[in-house]
């Protein structure tokens, strides 16, 4: 395993290890979730580049958009929970709960 492939595959590790464990507040995850993602963006970059194909050049794009479209989503997801619950603390939301 080269240094690079090690470094990608720590970086996403310690971002799962962090959502696993880091789980009270809805932010900790959320910044999880976005190292974890920013990680699959620098590995699908690298193997880009490394096979030099220009049909594969677009892949990275569309995953840092789709991060970005999660982080946004996440973030409005926080502040309405919130706004509602009075916190970002995951033990306070409830599925059956409106």
């Amino acid at each position: 395993m080269t240094p690079m492939n090690f470094t990608i595959f720590s970086a996403f590790a310690l971002g799962m290890f962090g959502l696993v464990l880091h789980r009270m507040h809805l932010l900790s995850a959320l910044i999880c979730l976005e190292g974890m993602m920013l990680s699959l963006y620098t590995a699908i970059s690298v193997w880009t580049v490394q096979f030099d194909s220009t049909l594969t050049m677009l892949i990275p794009m569309v995953l840092l958009t789709f991060s970005a479209c999660e982080a946004g989503t996440g973030l409005a997801i926080m502040a309405a929970t919130a706004r509602t619950h009075g916190s970002d603390l995951m033990q306070n939301l409830n599925i059956l709960q409106c």
